[in-house]
């Protein structure tokens, strides 16, 4: 049998392991892929830590693959041998649960993680369900298009379903891995674009991708920087930490809304006297392999690309280590 190399997680806390490992065979309805490119993400932590339900090690983690179709398995009609393609968290799906035959198959009741519930893209080579896959356009690069399968459709995804419209004031709390691309999603949509960070030093990246207005957290506080810019529609809610989350409510609009894509460990609190004029807070997961494939298109047509910084497969723990402690500006991408 071929072989191939791996990083996988064999013991909560375990360090990641270089390892041989088979490759593996696409079965029925089943794709396999060529791994070109697996970002790390912090929901990688699951794994490496052994906490998420159901989880069974050894595992090899990632969930934002790209690469090419390698093999396929009897009843794929979808894909072919080279076609270039990723896949995100969305790892599939069952489409016979309630959620499924409403078509809202990112809340399916045995949706799949790709990484945890399978074998993931910490790898030269990976097995998914067909249902996974999404397209990726020849304008994006692999490295490129890895961590918007993750990172970006969580931001674009939540954009475009939060009911802002263009010329909409968004203002994305946080400049990291998540608001690095909200940023430049929000411009690109139309809307009127303020970041919402701290440091004088933050603004000139933050109108670099595309912010039209910055608010520096320490000079006014979030809600009172917003309402002198006039108030926000929408704020995206993209750094996980609960107190400055929770500090932009007073600075949406009558009937605006808080949209909430990171989660903080800490519970978000809010005073219910200030939703009373309608304000609205939210969450949103990232979706399914369409929406991916529709953040990619999005992305290659309209130039958001991630910042990124590149690291070898037998490096997983080095990488790792930076995006835990928020040292990487601002996806770290693993390539074979």
């Amino acid at each position: 049998m071929a072989k191939m190399r791996a990083i996988q997680v064999s013991a909560a806390r375990g360090p990641f392991e270089l390892v041989e490992r088979e490759v593996p065979q696409a079965g029925p309805h089943q794709v396999r892929i060529r791994v070109e490119a697996c970002g790390i993400c912090h929901s990688d932590a699951f794994v490496k830590f052994g906490v998420y339900p159901g989880l069974q090690l050894p595992r090899i983690p990632g969930h934002e693959i790209a690469g090419t179709v390698d093999a396929i398995g009897e009843g794929v009609n979808a894909w072919k041998v080279g076609d270039r393609v990723g896949v995100g968290w969305h790892g599939g799906h069952c489409f016979e649960c309630t959620a499924c035959r409403k078509g809202l198959f990112i809340n399916c009741e045995k949706a799949k993680v790709c990484g945890i519930s399978y074998d993931g893209g910490y790898a030269e080579f990976v097995v998914v369900p067909q249902e996974a896959v999404a397209r990726m356009p020849a304008e994006l690069s692999a490295v490129d298009a890895a961590p918007l399968l993750c990172a970006g459709i969580t931001t674009y995804n939540a954009l475009r379903n939060s009911g802002a419209r263009a010329g909409d004031t968004v203002a994305v709390q946080g400049i990291g891995g998540l608001g690095h691309l909200g940023l430049q999603y929000a411009a690109k949509m139309g809307f009127r674009t303020i970041a919402v960070s701290r440091g004088a030093d933050k603004e000139q990246l933050a109108r670099q991708l595309g912010a039209h207005e910055y608010v520096d957290t320490n000079v006014s506080s979030a809600a009172e920087g917003l309402q002198k810019l006039g108030g926000a529609d929408l704020v995206l809610a993209t750094a996980p930490n609960a107190e400055a989350m929770a500090s932009t409510l007073g600075g949406l609009k009558s009937r605006g809304k808080l949209l909430i894509i990171a989660a903080p460990q800490d519970p978000v609190s809010l005073s219910a006297f200030s939703l009373l004029s309608g304000k609205t807070v939210a969450g949103w997961p990232s979706g399914t392999a369409m929406d991916s494939e529709e953040t990619l298109s999005f992305s290659a047509l309209s130039g958001v690309r991630p910042r990124i910084e590149r690291f070898k497969l037998e490096q997983a723990e080095e990488a790792f280590a930076k995006v835990m402690e928020n040292r990487v500006r601002f996806r770290a991408v693993l390539t074979p």
